[in-house]
């Protein structure tokens, strides 16, 4: 807090002014002093900033009021009377001694300097001046007391730490030497062991080279032990594999060669049994009239017949075919659903094309066996095959082309089988086996007609 001088009358003291901050010791003996008075103001009697704190306890007043409090007794003279008044009632002898002129020469000079602050009498500014100044001499005799006191007790324990410090010294130097001499009586022991086991690595060494010739020996004896035990079982094994294939071999071969003959036997009867319908020929024996070449009234002649001829995109064609004896329907599963409706999903292509191969079987009667490409899986297909179609999935590394060749040499010669697909390479590779190609178009109409 600091005031500037303004003028005024030197024997009026309220006129004095402090030319310089207050001390810090006489301020809170006057903060101190306006918090005990401020218990007996009413709340009217107080400045309106300090109304607030007027129910706080006096010490809970002084540290959070405190610069308001100081404040409000320097700006409002009202106050300072209040306060002052509070101060005589509370301190008679002192603030009497004070209004005389002649303070308690025994009192606490920052006592004298805060009540003189608070009443202003004149040469207060002298008085407050004085308790500063004897404030800071005190502070500085009690910091150069505490300071000799500190160099003292340091000196002691600068003594005590060089005593230590000796006595330390001395214990070390006789640990050194002990330390010393046992030392050199580890090093006379260390070279003694050293050379004990220098002998013993010579003669390790030489039990490990005993030892590895021993080693080496026996290895090379397993060795040929093992690989004359490694040929006997590859030469077992190739005798059992033998053995094994050679019976497979012939329970299959003879399986397979007895459903192809019984295949193509009921082929035989049943293309028999179709012929003899689709010629009505009639049970009586063949008259010498009836071998000569001639035209009768209402039978076809050769131009009639190559008239009934049909479009190789006719689904009709493949009504025929599947309606010949023991007839093997072989379909390319997606080179036909990609035909038809490449726009769908892969899983509702194969779904729709089974399902209507499903009715065309039931409608014909005949092996409907339908294959599609593995490899564009990610997994396997869990599917049940609708009645009446055998559905085959490639194995990895297997086109479903390479699979429907397999199929129409697994079947026996004379048996019709018909290859749907409107790739070429198969087309004339069935071509070949003898199968009768017909184009993913054909199927597609037939399956549009119903």
């Amino acid at each position: 807090m600091v005031e500037t001088t303004t003028g005024g009358e030197p024997d009026d003291g309220a006129a004095e002014v402090l030319d310089r901050p207050l001390p810090d010791g006489v301020r809170r003996r006057v903060v101190q002093i306006v918090s005990d008075g401020f218990g007996g103001l009413t709340v009217a009697e107080l400045p309106v900033q300090l109304r607030q704190y007027a129910r706080f306890a006096p010490n809970r007043r002084a540290k959070f009021a405190g610069n308001a409090m100081a404040a409000a007794l320097e700006t409002d003279p009202l106050f300072r009377q209040r306060i002052a008044e509070k101060l005589r009632e509370a301190q008679s002898e002192l603030t009497g001694a004070l209004d005389s002129g002649s303070p308690p020469p025994a009192a606490d000079p920052l006592d004298v300097a805060a009540a003189a602050y608070v009443l202003r009498p004149p040469g207060w500014v002298k008085l407050v001046t004085a308790a500063g100044e004897e404030a800071l001499r005190a502070d500085a005799e009690r910091a150069d007391e505490e300071t000799r006191a500190e160099l003292d007790r340091l000196r002691e324990e600068l003594a005590e730490a060089r005593g230590q410090t000796r006595t330390e010294t001395e214990r070390l130097r006789t640990e050194l030497e002990s330390a010393k001499k046992e030392a050199e009586s580890l090093h006379r022991k260390l070279r003694g062991a050293l050379s004990d086991v220098k002998r013993g690595e010579a003669a390790l060494r030489k039990l490990r080279g005993e030892m590895e010739a021993v080693r080496g020996e026996g290895q090379a004896h397993v060795s040929a032990a093992e690989s004359e035990t490694r040929r006997l079982k590859a030469r077992l094994s190739e005798v059992e594999a033998t053995l094994e294939a050679t019976r497979r071999a012939a329970r299959e071969g003879r399986s397979v060669e007895d459903m192809r003959v019984r295949l193509l036997l009921d082929t035989v009867l049943d293309a028999a049994q179709g012929l003899r319908r689709e010629l009505a020929l009639p049970p009586v024996s063949v008259r010498p009239a009836e071998t000569v070449d001639a035209v009768e009234p209402g039978r076809m002649t050769p131009k009639d017949i190559a008239a009934r001829a049909l479009s190789e995109n006719d689904p009709a064609i493949l009504d025929q075919l599947l309606a010949l004896p023991q007839a093997h329907l072989v379909v390319d599963g997606y080179n036909v659903t990609k035909t038809g409706y490449p726009q769908m999903p892969l899983e509702k292509q194969r779904l729709r094309l089974l399902g209507q191969l499903s009715q065309l079987a039931a409608q014909t009667g005949a092996e409907v066996t339908c294959v599609f490409d593995g490899a564009e899986l990610a997994a396997p297909v869990l599917l049940a095959p609708p009645r009446g179609v055998r559905v085959l999935f490639s194995k990895p590394g297997v086109t479903a082309d390479e699979v429907i060749r397999q199929l129409v040499r697994a079947e026996p010669p004379g048996r019709p089988v018909i290859v749907v697909s409107t790739d070429r390479e198969v087309a004339d590779g069935v071509a070949k086996a003898g199968a009768r190609p017909v184009a993913s178009a054909v199927l597609l109409k037939r399956f549009s007609r119903g």
